[in-house]
């Protein structure tokens, strides 16, 4: 990664007082004077700022929850309802990547690098997250009006994809939705604008991070390719 990006990382400093830092030849890599956007290894290099060495980085911890009805997303909730936090190992700094309401399942990334879980939620990053919603009414016609967009009380809603599937056995719809927004119930609201009655609502993926056949309430840790995945979304290649 970036020695500016590794600085801010470590807590020593924010990314441009870093680089004012680098460049006025404050900070040092394996004893030689540093430069701008040199890359390093914070596990492996060592990185000093006016002669202190800063500490080596903990492995961040990455995993995903398929997060189950009925659960908030929340570290505590004052109604004494079960939460996120409830269904998965205690560890120190944990927190969530994009909420999900109280009847929405699927999937929740968790995650202790604060940092990445900020820059995947913001909207400049255009993180595309994918849903099946079950509903009922006209969907096909639901579906060719949110292809030219929805305005909803906060705003244009346009789906970067709205795919329709019939489910006989239930006389309903799936609707396939992704979106790159990561609006307060959105799909929910989009779903009401659409004259649709949802019924069911799953979210399949996030950014790379796919549901696949993890059942409701477990969970498993990503894999190495996937969190590289996550850091070239959230840092442009500057992993």
């Amino acid at each position: 990664m970036r020695l500016q990006r590794a600085l801010a990382r470590a807590g020593v400093t924010s990314r441009r007082k870093a680089e004012e830092l680098i460049t006025g030849g404050h900070v040092t890599v394996n004893g030689a004077v540093a430069t701008l956007g040199q890359s390093v290894d914070p596990t492996r290099d060592t990185i000093a700022v006016n002669g202190l060495p800063i500490p080596h980085p903990v492995t961040p911890v990455w995993f995903v929850l398929n997060k189950p009805a009925g659960v908030v997303t929340t570290r505590a909730d004052p109604a004494g309802r079960q939460t996120v936090f409830d269904l998965v190992e205690d560890v120190p700094g944990l927190t969530y990547v994009g909420r999900l309401d109280y009847l929405t399942e699927g999937v929740l990334l968790l995650t202790t690098d604060g940092a990445v879980a900020h820059a995947l939620m913001h909207p400049s990053r255009e993180v595309e997250r994918s849903y099946i919603a079950t509903v009922r009414g006209d969907a096909p016609r639901a579906a060719r009006l949110a292809r030219g967009g929805v305005r909803l009380d906060d705003g244009w809603v346009r789906p970067l994809h709205i795919g329709v599937r019939p489910l006989p056995e239930r006389r309903s719809y799936a609707l396939e939705i992704t979106l790159t927004e990561g609006r307060n119930r959105e799909v929910r609201r989009l779903c009401e604008a659409l004259g649709l009655e949802l019924e069911h609502l799953v979210r399949t993926r996030f950014g790379p991070i796919q549901l696949g056949t993890l059942p409701p309430g477990a969970t498993r840790a990503l894999t190495r390719r996937e969190i590289q995945a996550i850091g070239v979304l959230t840092q442009g290649g500057d992993t």
